[in-house]
């Protein structure tokens, strides 16, 4: 009979927590996708995984970098951000951010070359204003 002694039992159950606790408890579930609506402007939708922070539904910031090119050909880097809420019980969500990239006003056309995300931030619950 194996006998493994409760102090390496209690040391493995930490180690789990610490391991579970490190994990991000939200994630993309695709790359973000791109919807042109006109010349310069963009719709930029991120689909959200949240299953760790479901019970009480989670809230925070997606930041982003978004390269685009005028149609001069001139490349462009833009630092931005978008809200999103999970609401409890649910696990995933949707946040989608409006975008106009031109430099003279819709009369050029733009194409957005990639778009990465540098980071998501998490809150547990939902804010006020969400409720």
């Amino acid at each position: 009979m194996n006998v493994i002694p409760l102090y390496a039992v209690i040391s493995l159950s930490g180690a789990a927590e610490a391991a579970a606790a490190s994990a991000p408890a939200i994630s993309l579930s695709q790359s973000p996708l791109v919807m042109r609506m006109s010349k310069d402007e963009f719709r930029i939708a991120f689909g959200i995984n949240g299953e760790r922070c479901s019970q009480s539904g989670c809230h925070g910031l997606i930041h982003y970098r978004v390269n685009w090119k005028a149609e001069d050909g001139t490349i462009r880097s833009e630092v931005k951000q978008v809200s999103y809420a999970i609401a409890p019980h649910s696990g995933r969500s949707l946040a989608v951010d409006r975008q106009y990239f031109d430099t003279s006003e819709g009369e050029h056309t733009t194409e957005v070359v990639a778009v990465s995300v540098d980071r998501i931030t998490c809150l547990q619950g939902v804010p006020e204003h969400g409720r």
